[in-house]
């Protein structure tokens, strides 16, 4: 009997939600949620590659947990589970590394450009496609939705599951697809560049709002007079209002840019007030996942029990194709 596509996707724990892990990642995983078998897992080993605050990471995992449910996670539909939960996935990492030649792990950007950044090159670090290939054969996961700059570490996945495959026999392991939406795959930041902690350009999607709309309203601007025509090409206010309006909306100040007589403080107001009203829902989930107490823990606790199932599984079969059983 043939079972569901299964779907998979990892978000690591490394702070508050932006806006670019929302339609990046999130928002693509809620909608696939109902396409198959989704298995969201929280790559808590894989923060630990960029940092080592037990405190931190604690709290940050939980922050995940909460605001994906408030994002639309559905536990009934997905089996979302802390990867740390599921420690079969080091073996499977492990025995992957035996096939994985070193070249191929020195080719991947990600590497080079987290050490370019200041972080200590260790073996996590340089290892983390490897840890991220077993995170994705694991399940025998058929999709993958991620972002482009993760298109690299899935190219890497399927090679070395054609290597286990070419090796040990065919079927040992599942080769996945990478789902990539081209329209959303780089979400602009607040100063024009690629939305990342990194730049620290990020636009959270939970928080007050003064705050919150403060941020939109300094996103730089050239000295074009109010009366005067905009340039709409490169405009960060249209790439995020975009995200947030309606596409009437949206044609509607592409317009008023072309035009002119209107001026860059009032596409900001409009911009945050549709950003703001984008989440509103989430936020109210948010609050009631907030005010059940154990929920978020429960939702983790029992997702690890049905992705430990699967799990044990696929390595079983995977050992004795290996020879370790």
């Amino acid at each position: 009997m043939l079972r569901a596509m299964r779907i998979l996707t990892g978000l690591q724990p490394s702070g508050k939600l932006h806006v670019g892990n929302y339609f990046g990642a999130i928002e693509p995983a809620v909608r696939l949620q109902e396409q198959g078998e989704a298995f969201y897992f929280i790559a808590d080993y894989h923060a630990m590659t960029s940092s080592q605050d037990p405190a931190a990471l604690r709290e940050n995992v939980r922050d995940l947990a909460v605001d994906f449910l408030a994002c639309g996670l559905d536990p009934e539909r997905a089996v979302f589970f802390r990867q740390s939960a599921v420690p079969e996935v080091n073996e499977l990492a492990w025995i992957l590394s035996t096939v994985c030649p070193m070249s191929l792990l020195a080719k991947c950007h990600s590497y080079k450009d987290k050490t370019s950044q200041g972080i200590a090159p260790h073996h996590a670090l340089f290892a983390y496609p490897v840890l991220m290939a077993a995170d994705i054969l694991l399940y025998d996961s058929n999709q993958v939705p991620v972002g482009k700059d993760q298109k690299q570490h899935l190219e890497v996945t399927r090679d070395l599951a054609v290597k286990l495959n070419e090796t040990f026999g065919e079927g040992t392991v599942v080769l996945p697809e990478p789902i990539i939406r081209e329209d959303t795959a780089v979400i602009v930041g607040l100063d024009g560049r690629k939305m990342s902690k990194s730049y620290a350009n990020t636009l959270p999607i939970f928080g007050e709002e003064k705050p919150l709309k403060k941020l939109l309203m300094k996103i730089p601007t050239d000295s074009t007079p109010v009366e005067a025509p905009k340039p709409t090409g490169d405009s960060t206010i249209l790439a995020l209002y975009k995200l947030f309006a309606s596409g009437a909306d949206y044609q509607t100040m592409v317009a008023d840019h072309e035009l002119g007589g209107v001026g860059y403080g009032d596409f900001k107001k409009r911009l945050a007030d549709a950003y703001w009203d984008f989440f509103a829902s989430m936020r109210e989930r948010r609050l009631e996942v907030l005010a059940n107490p154990g929920y978020v823990e429960r939702v983790l606790a029992e997702g690890a029990e049905r992705a430990r199932g699967e799990a044990a599984k696929v390595l079983d079969r995977v050992r004795h194709a290996v020879g370790l059983r």
